[in-house]
């Protein structure tokens, strides 16, 4: 593993703890020598990890729609920063770029990213790790109700699974560094269905 996708709000949250996790988590990628590849901008958590990835002598690498950068919120302090058109050319750069994928505190744009990569593994498009670093229990709800669409038969324990969590970084980051894909098919029928 060389480099991992961190999606995060491009906002602080409502409390500092989010902001000193985003540091912590740069900190523990920089330690375990990988790259920080993530949306490219200079606002909110992103800012956060990206300055502290650099300050601590890491490699970060920003992937950006040219409509942010036009808005000003492109990062320019990074060690790459790639302006692609929209954001499906931004989804597939980052992806490209990593080994795998983290989300951290963040909104609908974080959500979405994360679901669709966590989408992709399922399927077999790629064997690399999706995890969250839930921090003071931000994903909770979320873990919560991936839990029910097990119970209720919409997805198996094995997909569940899949996702990684903890809220120690440095713990997360050894938990993608053993990370094993399942084995199973998507598709492959039940041996108690009719």
């Amino acid at each position: 593993m060389k480099s991992v996708c961190v999606y995060c709000g491009s906002s602080d949250g409502a409390r500092p703890l989010y902001a000193e996790a985003a540091r912590a988590f740069g900190r523990a990628l920089v330690q375990a020598d990988l790259a920080l590849v993530y949306g490219g901008g200079k606002v909110g958590l992103m800012g956060v990890i990206a300055d502290t990835v650099m300050a601590e002598g890491g490699r970060a690498i920003g992937v950006i729609p040219e409509l942010l950068v036009n808005k000003e919120v492109g990062h320019n302090g990074l060690t790459e920063l790639h302006v692609v058109p929209d954001m499906h050319h931004r989804k597939k750069m980052m992806a490209d770029l990593s080994d795998a994928f983290v989300a951290m505190p963040g909104g609908v744009g974080t959500l979405e990213e994360l679901f669709e990569v966590y989408t992709w593994a399922q399927l077999g498009y790629h064997q690399k790790p999706v995890a969250l670093l839930n921090i003071d229990g931000f994903y909770d709800p979320l873990i919560a109700l991936l839990k029910h669409t097990v119970d209720e038969g919409f997805m198996r324990q094995t997909y569940f699974d899949i996702l990684q969590r903890d809220a120690d970084p440095v713990a997360l980051i050894d938990r993608l560094q053993r990370y094993k894909p399942p084995a199973s098919d998507k598709w492959a029928v039940k041996r108690d269905a009719v």
